[in-house]
C-alpha cells in the first residue's frame, strides 16, 4: 500500500515522502496515529495545502529541542543500587529509571526517547544517548554507584586503615631475631 508519510518515521522517510508499506502497517499504525494518509490525488493536495504549517511547527520543535539539549548538556544523573562483590547490581538501571529521574529534575522527555540497548547491570559510569529531535542528541554521564558512596569512585574501599609496606616492615624484624 502506498502512503503519504505526515511525519519523520525513523527508517522509513521524511515528512511529505511517498512510500511504499504493508497494508496492515498503514491500516493499523500509520493512518489511525496520523502519521500517513493514503496515497491519492485529493490527499496528496491536502498535504501541498498543510506544508507551510507543518514546516512552521517543525521549526518551533527544532528550536524548543535546542533550548532542552543546552539545559541538558552538563547534567549527570547518579543512581545509587545495591551490588555484590563483583560490582554485579542486584537489579538494573533501565530506560525507566532514565527517565523518572529526568522527570524528577523538571525534563519532560518521553522514555523511548533514551537510547539504551540494555540495562545497566554494573556499577560504573556509562553515556546514554537522549535523543530530543531526530538531528538533536545529548549524551549524559550516568554513574551507578553502592549506597552511600560519591560518583566517580569505584567504591574502593580499605579495610586495613595501616598500609601494607608498613605492615611488612614491622614483619622483617621479627623473622630476623629467630
Amino acid at each position: 500500500m502506498r502512503v503519504i508519510l505526515n511525519d519523520y518515521i525513523e527508517h522509513l522517510g521524511e515528512r511529505g515522502d511517498s512510500v511504499e508499506v504493508k497494508p496492515g502497517f498503514a491500516r493499523n499504525y500509520l493512518v489511525p496515529k496520523g502519521l500517513a494518509y493514503p496515497d491519492t490525488p485529493g490527499n496528496r493536495r491536502l498535504f501541498e495545502q498543510e506544508q507551510t504549517h507543518w514546516e512552521e511547527m517543525d521549526l518551533s520543535r527544532r528550536s524548543a529541542a535546542e533550548v532542552l539539549a543546552r539545559k541538558l548538556e552538563g547534567t549527570e544523573l547518579v543512581f545509587e543500587r545495591r551490588a555484590g562483590e563483583k560490582d554485579a547490581l542486584f537489579g538494573s538501571v533501565s530506560v525507566a529509571d532514565l527517565a523518572k529521574e529526568l522527570a524528577a529534575r523538571g525534563f519532560d522527555i518521553d522514555r523511548r526517547r533514551v537510547l539504551l540497548d540494555s540495562p545497566i547491570k554494573e556499577l560504573g559510569s556509562f553515556q546514554v544517548d537522549i535523543s530530543i529531535h531526530r538531528d538533536i542528541k545529548v549524551t549524559l554521564p550516568v554513574f551507578v554507584v553502592r549506597p552511600g558512596e560519591e560518583p566517580g569512585r569505584e567504591g574502593e574501599l580499605v579495610s586495613d586503615p595501616i598500609p601494607a609496606a608498613v605492615t611488612a616492615a614491622e614483619a622483617e624484624p621479627e623473622a630476623a631475631a629467630e
